[in-house]
């Protein structure tokens, strides 16, 4: 057994299947058979059921998984320490962000980021808050920036930016030529939201609710993309609460209208999240020290 059969396990399983492990490996399926064949092999059992077709982890795999995961984490941050301590500066740092962040925020800060510190080879995975978090909790990244509610007290959450959550209606809206509109007009409309596990869509219901109007609003339609639903709003099927940040160009192209709730204000904060655990390389401390710092530009400007 070595180091690589388990990073090809952990691959697999974290993939769920060895097509998309073999894929992201840029080596063959047999290959990938082969290293799990090998790792099985050294424990004397099977770590896949292999059944009509399917690929199912065996409960000795899951045994497996988490030590096979702190294994191969520590055998990587023991390289990185190495390499920053011999001199070799090229560094992978593993990125994680919540839809909204990944699709409007960071692209521009990635660029920014990558200017300043070359030597980093940043890769970024987007999915809801749940499944970054996930993958944090799991090592699959390094560090996470989400918009949703952290419950884990396990996890180190700092603020890095304030984002407003606002209503908007297509252009044609007989709410369009209003200043504001009272919060019990919700109630006649037809509102468009975000799927249940939506990090956004957690925090418009707390509002809502604080209010007293969310068990009165009805569920008209739920969409799991943030574009889509901008553009179910522009034709005219319902109105949405969306983070500022994702329909700034709509509101500025007179695609979309914002309107105002009178006595609303709902704000949320946007969060880096890091694992508290013994080493973190200079890639994670560059990037997380690097979104710190620009708080305030951040804010001022989603």
């Amino acid at each position: 057994m070595n180091i690589e059969n388990l990073k090809m396990f952990c691959l697999v399983v974290d993939e769920g299947s060895i097509s998309q492990a073999a894929r992201l490996s840029f080596v063959s399926q047999p290959a990938v058979t082969r290293q799990i064949h090998q790792l099985e092999n050294f424990y004397g059992t099977l770590l896949f059921d292999r059944a009509d077709g399917k690929m199912k982890v065996t409960e000795t795999g899951r045994m497996l998984y988490p030590f096979a995961k702190v294994i191969v984490n520590d055998f990587n941050r023991s390289k990185e320490v190495i390499q920053q301590k011999t001199g070799e500066n090229n560094q992978s740092l593993m990125v994680g962000a919540s839809l909204t962040i990944g699709e409007y925020l960071l692209p521009s800060l990635l660029g920014e980021f990558q200017k300043q510190s070359p030597g980093i080879k940043v890769t970024l995975t987007i999915k809801n808050t749940p499944g970054i978090l996930e993958d944090l909790t799991n090592d699959v990244i390094d560090l996470a920036l989400v918009e949703g509610i952290v419950e884990d007290k396990h996890l180190i959450v700092e603020k890095f930016a304030e984002d407003e959550l606002i209503l908007v209606c297509p252009p044609d809206h007989p709410w369009s030529d209003k200043k504001e509109i009272h919060i019990k007009e919700l109630l006649n409309e037809r509102m468009i939201w975000r799927e249940s596990v939506s990090g956004t869509r957690h925090i418009i219901e707390n509002s809502l609710r604080k209010y007293g109007v969310l068990d009165e609003i009805g569920r008209y339609m739920e969409i799991d993309s943030t574009q889509a639903i901008k553009s179910a709003v522009e034709a005219g099927l319902g109105i949405s609460i969306l983070p500022r940040l994702t329909v700034d160009r709509e509101l500025k192209h007179g695609l979309l209208r914002q309107v105002n709730i009178s006595g609303v204000d709902i704000k949320r904060n946007l969060w880096l999240v890091k694992k508290s655990q013994r080493f973190n390389g200079n890639g994670v401390s560059s990037f997380a020290e690097f979104i710190i710092s620009r708080q305030k530009t951040l804010s001022s400007s989603v």
